[in-house]
């Protein structure tokens, strides 16, 4: 198990505990105060729940809550005034949860100690949370444990080439990549200072994108992709059949593809060629290709060859948005000309984005090249509201029949 790993289960346990905690101090309070065992109160709140089902739900909930606000996703390097403010944020959204879903179905005769409840339960969360994951950060910082990394001083490799190329071979290790500055990265604002006891460093695996933005793209993801596969489940099924009968071979086509951090994976999809009908060396798709079936010209026009990937999407080899995974041969040959393409290995490759849909089906190594200029301009600008209006764009682009 790796120290980021470890560092992550670290602080997931502690919030399980401390999630159970505050629930448990919640119930004592509304039985002290609310059912007058304290302070003489006439019985005011009586819990209209069972006992068991929200020690068990209320956990599950806070975890979600704390995975999409990203505190997970950086287990190290935390700053303290950050991680006060995003368990605040999170109490408060736990807890306004827990009062809509839970507590407004109590009896009341006043209606003033429902914010008291509240307000009592966001306490608690807060108070109960954030001193556990204080006392790891705080430990971590004054023992020096830090996420292990990779330094590569950039100045020592003057041939550009070879600079991405040593990248490539480090990115598959999943460590945060730094660079030595030059300086031109330092008088463009491009060097960061994470620690005022650390030299300045660029980040080349940092997503511009928001720790919470990241968690809540992979979260959309997932539901996106299982709402998917059942409501097109009619269709995928129709699609296999026509394959299965049409043609011989397997229904579904795997190929290895190049995907987060440079690691290989297998992409699904329906088989739209003859069994076998490419050689040792990899061939691109040409205009008017005889390999391709008859039901396979069809399922290209329109994409629906790509929906097995959904399968893919849930496994976390790809994203829905993202930039098209390619293979390893052709990899090689983009970055004789673009020796940058392995920046793209910092985020999931993609069903779709913005350089599919500028370019169209890349049946030449130019295209390739063009479609990666686009490829880095989103990775460069990645947002919720960018993914949607690409898969805006996607489905006109299916619409139109357009593919090959």
């Amino acid at each position: 198990m790796t120290a980021y790993r470890k560092q992550q289960i670290k602080y997931i346990a502690v919030d399980i505990v401390s999630a159970l905690c505050t629930w448990l101090a919640f119930l004592l309070f509304r039985w002290l105060v609310y059912d007058g065992k304290v302070f003489g109160l006439e019985t005011v709140f009586i819990p209209a729940f069972s006992f068991w089902r929200p020690l068990l739900v209320f956990p599950i909930g806070c975890l979600m809550v704390y995975y999409l606000s990203g505190f997970y996703l950086r287990p190290y390097h935390k700053s303290i005034g950050r991680e006060l403010i995003t368990t605040a944020i999170s109490s408060a959204i736990i807890s306004l949860g827990a009062f809509f879903v839970i507590i407004i179905d109590d009896p009341v005769e006043e209606y003033y100690r429902y914010l008291w409840s509240l307000l009592t339960l966001f306490g608690l969360h807060l108070l109960l949370c954030l001193i556990p994951r204080l006392l790891i950060t705080i430990y971590d910082k004054r023992h020096n444990h830090e996420e292990p990394s990779i330094i590569i001083d950039q100045t020592c490799d003057s041939d550009e080439y070879a600079l991405y190329h040593h990248i490539a071979q480090v990115f598959p290790q999943g460590k945060p990549i730094y660079i030595v500055p030059r300086t031109y990265d330092i008088l463009t604002g491009a060097a960061q200072i994470t620690e005022l006891t650390q030299n300045p460093y660029v980040c080349i695996t940092k997503q511009h994108m928001s720790d919470a933005g990241i968690c809540i793209k992979r979260a959309f993801d997932i539901i996106a992709s299982l709402i998917g596969l059942i409501v097109l489940s009619p269709i995928l099924l129709t699609i296999g059949i026509a394959v299965k009968v049409t043609t011989k071979g397997p229904v579904l086509y795997r190929q290895e593809r190049v995907g987060l951090y440079g690691r290989p994976f297998m992409i699904l999809k329906f088989r739209t060629m003859q069994d076998g009908a490419e050689p040792d060396t990899p061939l691109l798709t040409m205009e008017n290709d005889d390999r391709i079936t008859k039901v396979g010209h069809l399922l290209r026009k329109y994409r629906l060859d790509e929906l097995p990937q959904l399968i893919n999407i849930i496994r976390g080899d790809m994203s829905i948005v993202g930039p098209r995974p390619e293979r390893q041969f052709f990899i090689n040959q983009i970055v004789e000309q673009a020796p940058y393409y392995c920046l793209l290995y910092k985020i999931r490759p993609g069903l779709t984005s913005w350089g599919p849909i500028k370019v169209g089906y890349t049946d030449t190594l130019d295209k390739m090249i063009e479609r990666l200029k686009y490829d880095i301009a989103y990775m460069e600008n990645m947002s919720f509201n960018l993914d949607l209006k690409i898969l805006f764009h996607t489905i006109k682009v299916i619409l139109d029949g357009k593919g090959q």
